[in-house]
């Protein structure tokens, strides 16, 4: 049975964390799509964006990306000294 990520992850403590994240159903993120013959080239440099500047605003670190045709791998690090910091309103 999974483990919840509350009992994983301790939210006063950094920790460092590799994610992924990949599509269903055939889907692609990015990339020639060989079924269809579509293009999804487009996403890969919105994706890029995304996981930066989601970062900033949660406080985390991105020590490694990788945006593949139909999954992304990311290396993380959780930063809660710099959240602690933060005003109720940021």
């Amino acid at each position: 049975m999974p483990i919840p990520r509350k009992l994983i992850v301790d939210n006063e403590q950094s920790g460092v964390y590799h994610c992924i994240a990949r599509c269903v159903r055939r889907a692609f993120l990015c990339g020639l799509d060989p079924l269809t013959g579509n293009s999804y080239e487009h996403r890969k440099a919105w994706v890029q964006y995304r996981i930066f500047e989601l970062a900033e605003i949660f406080s985390i670190t991105v020590y490694s990306y990788a945006v593949m045709s139909n999954h992304v791998h990311l290396v993380l690090q959780t930063n809660p000294d710099i959240s602690n910091a933060w005003s109720d309103t940021e």
